[in-house]
């Protein structure tokens, strides 16, 4: 019989989500599509308004060609995957944008601009600023508001800047609450993918423990009863099959480790800990902590049950318990063993045993945080380590 051990056992709690199952700017993305392609009917009907003032109508129709072609093109890629996975669309439309900006020097010449004549683009040229405000949130919108409002007014001279103030301070608030609600969109469905992928691994565990505990756990127990009451050779199977059975166990009551930034769930990495002699009891939420105290305080702990191992006697149990204090995390290791006096503990310190005083002790001091033990000798040894959450 193959042995479950934490090698051989299988990755049931990885679960992939699909990115566009979830993709909550894909309205944003539209409602830009529907945006290009209104202002593009808005710059022809400028166009034909205007039409008797323009000097050089050819050029008109020219940039209204260009216009309508990228608008097309434009409008495929952003309703496409390939053109909102990255930015490169979004700045090539800055680019081109721009570049119809000073078409429209092909129907009027620059002095009649400066003196008051009509940029032909219009409205369209706020495309790219959505686009980037979309794809790059809030900097990607100004850096578009400002490229466009400097083309703005390179075409219609410094002299004029007071006159295209207010299409400036439309595009600057354009980038800034398009870019703003990409980004709040953009993290809510971060975190709803996250919580669609805990929700399937929760689901896929109850159905595998189902499914373990009406068929594997049942045989494992029995195996374990039979061997205590055969003896002999058979007792050594009998603890074979409660090792697997804790181990079992385990797999079953584990859960993904989450992790939100630099912040990691401590009960995630202390479930593992638990065998036939260790009961780890954690809360059912996460109890997230930086890293760095993480790793810290997992070391601790192993110390712990470590010298459970060399002293407290071969049959001591142990317990290990986290509760999540607020400010605080409280995490006690408490066995049942032979127990110890306090000044037997810094006798050991002193004769430079340094378990407890490096390993145990000051791992957590390190962090800012205490540890308390209570032992004597017969009444089992507990520790409680305390550090804080932030």
């Amino acid at each position: 019989m193959e042995l479950l051990t934490h090698e051989s056992r299988p990755d049931w709690q990885t679960v992939r989500v699909e990115r566009d199952s979830v993709d909550l700017l894909q309205p944003l993305w539209r409602a830009l599509v529907v945006f290009r392609l209104i202002t593009w009917v808005f710059a022809v009907f400028g166009v034909w308004s205007r039409w008797d003032g323009i000097v050089r109508p050819y050029g008109a129709v020219l940039q209204l060609a260009i216009m309508a072609v990228w608008t097309v093109i434009s409008s495929i890629g952003y309703s496409r995957r390939w053109g909102r996975r990255n930015t490169r669309l979004a700045f090539a439309d800055l680019i081109i944008t721009v570049g119809c900006m000073y078409a429209t020097l092909l129907a009027q010449p620059l002095i009649d601009i400066r003196g008051g004549a009509s940029v032909l683009t219009s409205v369209w040229a706020a495309g790219p600023v959505i686009a980037l405000a979309i794809s790059r949130g809030r900097d990607g919108g100004l850096l578009g508001a400002a490229t466009v409002s400097l083309a703005l007014l390179s075409l219609r001279g410094v002299e004029n800047a007071s006159k295209i103030l207010a299409n400036v301070q439309l595009l600057l608030v354009a980038g800034l609450v398009v870019g703003y609600a990409a980004t709040t969109m953009r993290r809510a469905g971060a975190r709803l993918r996250e919580a669609i992928a805990a929700e399937s691994a929760t689901a896929e565990r109850l159905r595998l423990s189902r499914s373990i505990h009406d068929g594997v756990l049942q045989v494992l127990a029995q195996v374990q009863r039979r061997g205590h009451a055969i003896g002999g050779e058979a007792v050594e199977l009998a603890k074979l099959a409660a090792e697997q059975e804790v181990a079992l166990r385990i797999l079953m009551s584990s859960r993904p480790t989450v992790a939100e930034g630099d912040r990691v769930d401590l009960c995630g990495l202390l479930l593992p800990l638990a065998t036939t002699r260790v009961d780890v009891v954690v809360p059912a939420a996460a109890v997230l902590l930086p890293a760095t105290t993480v790793g810290e305080v997992v070391a601790a702990v192993k110390e712990a049950l470590s010298n459970v191992d060399k002293h407290a006697g071969p049959e001591a149990r142990s317990w290990v318990a986290v509760e999540d204090l607020g400010e605080e995390v409280l995490v006690s290791i408490r066995d049942d063993g032979d127990g110890t006096t306090p000044d037997r503990l810094e006798q050991a310190r002193s004769d430079g045993h340094l378990g407890v005083s490096q390993s145990i002790r000051g791992r957590i001091t390190d962090l800012g945080g205490t540890v308390e033990v209570r032992t004597a000798p017969g009444e089992g040894t507990e520790w409680e380590l305390k550090v804080r959450t932030s």
